[in-house]
């Protein structure tokens, strides 16, 4: 809910990919989204009510780096903000399917407002996801 009382509206986020079956294997299968429709040049994801889409854009530029607590954080990125327990099972999922992390998960800013499991990981096409999860909610935005 926001702060006026009106449910959280859903975002739509368009990524392009150069490989549609490797998108749908990676979406589908490893992280377990539902597809929506879709078409020869695109499909719908359901990512936990967002719609997502993979489109397809052969050639696309890479993600480049920031350093962040000491990572170098691929930018541009996108993901989730996960419960703690559901952050530490789609770890595990990941690992079970063998997806190599740019940053594995650990705890970043530990002891600091905002502290936060985190990890990075890329898509088949290369577009950078990060999942992250907060022991304590209310610090997403904290200073």
């Amino acid at each position: 809910m926001t702060d006026f009382g009106l449910p959280l509206p859903r975002f739509h986020l368009a990524m392009p990919v150069d490989d549609l079956a490797a998108a749908r294997r990676f979406y589908g299968e490893v992280l377990g989204l539902e597809q929506g429709r879709s078409s020869e040049s695109w499909v719908d994801w359901n990512l936990r009510g967002h719609q997502f889409v993979t489109h397809l854009a052969p050639g696309r530029v890479r993600p480049i780096h920031n350093p962040v607590d000491g990572h170098d954080v691929p930018v541009p990125h996108f993901g989730l903000i996960l419960t703690v327990v559901d952050f530490h099972d789609l770890a595990e999922r990941l690992r079970n399917a063998d997806v190599e992390f740019v940053i594995e998960p650990y705890v970043r800013f530990e002891g600091q407002p905002g502290e936060q499991w985190t990890m990075f990981l890329l898509d088949p096409a290369g577009n950078a996801l990060e999942f992250k999860a907060f022991a304590d909610d209310s610090q997403v935005f904290a200073s």
